[in-house]
């Protein structure tokens, strides 16, 4: 396989300066590239799973309907053979809808990213909307272990008629053992395209807790950065069926009162808003985008959030 096809055109010098070849399996070894492509279409009046390929550890339960107010809506699992991520991976998701199709893509659990003595890890999802489609990409929690090195790029290539919410959300450790801000280093990329490869809206987070020479954690406690919280988020709504401004005021409604810090712009071109929210426990950030996403999906098509039930 060529390598172009799972690593990034570009890795962010932050992660790039940990590259180094591991005493294990190294990068492009069996077992250290996972793909996923999935591609949805409309079929019998609903919204199929028509083409599937998976390469281990990344894989799918098959499609659920179980949203009582969408039933053509198909709800998709990601899912790893793996505890989690480990030095050298690198893992590759590319969804795609078709025109008028619909669809809710999660993962099963949180992603753990492990500890690692050598190399890095990265993971790119690339998703594709079609033509009038919905389409709603929220995955749990990142959660980076001590010493991990991780590399997280989401392109979003969505027609000017389609309708896609995303969200991403980084805890700084595994709080519930006190670990904080142990990583060397989490960046992410989100990258929002037109079918034409027009880039319409770039976030870029790069949070290195030491830095070179830096004690621990003093690298993302900055009033700019993370200012002292666990748990960062966002959410992106891009849609075409609610006015831009429209969006944003919604998010500032469902998030005030909420003792949260968060920001909320309008994305470039008017094609949506977003919200970036920072917390002290992932129960509340996670609630806070679950009533966010309810908000905005009761907006858009008129119906409530389902109950999505991991536990």
């Amino acid at each position: 396989m060529d390598p172009a096809h799972y690593e990034p055109p570009r890795v962010p010098q932050e992660v790039l300066r940990h590259a180094s070849v591991p005493d294990t399996l190294g990068v492009g070894r069996p077992g250290k590239v996972g793909l996923l492509e999935l591609g949805f279409e409309l079929a019998g009046g609903r919204t199929e799973l028509v083409r599937h390929y998976q390469k281990s550890p990344l894989q799918i339960m098959r499609p659920l309907y179980f949203d009582p107010h969408r039933p053509d809506l198909p709800i998709t699992f990601l899912m790893s053979t793996g505890g989690g991520i480990i030095q050298a991976d690198r893992l590759r998701t590319d969804l795609v809808f078709g025109p008028g199709t619909s669809g809710h893509v999660t993962t099963q659990a949180a992603t753990k990213v492990y500890r690692m003595e050598h190399d890095y890890a990265v993971a790119q999802t690339f998703l594709t909307a079609g033509p009038q489609a919905y389409v709603e990409y929220l995955p749990d929690p990142v959660i980076p272990y001590v010493d991990s090195r991780f590399y997280q790029r989401t392109v979003i290539t969505a027609d000017p008629t389609a309708t896609v919410l995303v969200s991403e959300t980084v805890l700084s450790g595994r709080l519930a053992r006190g670990e904080r801000d142990a990583y060397a280093v989490f960046a992410s990329d989100f990258e929002l395209r037109r079918p034409g490869g027009e880039l319409v809206a770039l976030d870029t987070v790069r949070l290195e807790p030491g830095g070179p020479g830096a004690p621990m954690g003093s690298g993302v406690d900055g009033p700019a950065v993370l200012a002292g919280h666990s748990v960062m988020a966002c959410f992106f709504a891009v849609s075409p069926l609610a006015p831009a401004r429209e969006l944003a005021d919604l998010l500032h409604e469902t998030l005030a009162g909420r003792e949260l810090p968060y920001g909320v712009s309008v994305l470039p071109q008017d094609c949506g808003a977003w919200v970036r929210v920072l917390g002290e426990r992932s129960e509340a950030v996670t609630r806070a985008l679950g009533a966010v996403w309810d908000a905005v999906r009761r907006r858009l098509i008129g119906v409530p959030a389902p109950a999505l039930r991991k536990t």
